[in-house]
């Protein structure tokens, strides 16, 4: 590996797209950017990172780990099979859930709110019924006394 390149991305015959860094290179500070860019350390080969699910555009993935490590400052250098490697065949969408969860949310959006429903019929078993409000006037009928108010 060139000293002045930190990063080298390529193929590996077995694992597929691959990534190396320079010992200059703190190995944490490598993983670290790594690892964000997509790749995952291959077991037994120190120093060595594959990128995760290779067959889903494993060419442009590749590339663009590239690109985002050259924006942080870092010689990057990219194998020609890599960089010319032509654009994969869309894929179909793997089947996250998330379309049934977005359906069954817009489902329970459109039916009616149990917490709207009618107001029951009987009254609650804790309130008392209020007497209705009488239509007449009541008369009451009060006697004076001719002592006054007892003290």
């Amino acid at each position: 590996m060139d000293p002045d390149t930190h990063f080298v991305i390529g193929t590996h015959p077995q694992h597929g797209y691959v990534a190396a860094f320079n010992s200059s290179i703190p190995t944490h500070l490598a993983d670290w950017f790594l690892t964000r860019v997509g790749f995952e350390s291959v077991p037994g080969e120190p120093g060595l990172y594959r990128l995760t699910e290779p067959e889903y555009d494993g060419p442009r993935r590749a590339r663009q780990a590239a690109q985002a490590l050259s924006t942080q400052n870092y010689a990057v250098h990219v194998d020609a099979d890599v960089a010319h490697a032509p654009a994969s065949p869309p894929r179909s969408p793997r089947p996250s859930g998330v379309a049934e969860h977005r359906s069954r949310i817009a489902q329970a959006a459109a039916g009616r709110s149990p917490q709207l429903s009618a107001a029951p019929t009987t009254p609650s078993p804790a309130t008392r019924p209020i007497p209705p409000k009488p239509t007449y006037a009541p008369t009451v009928h009060l006697t004076a006394s001719a002592a006054g108010r007892s003290r």
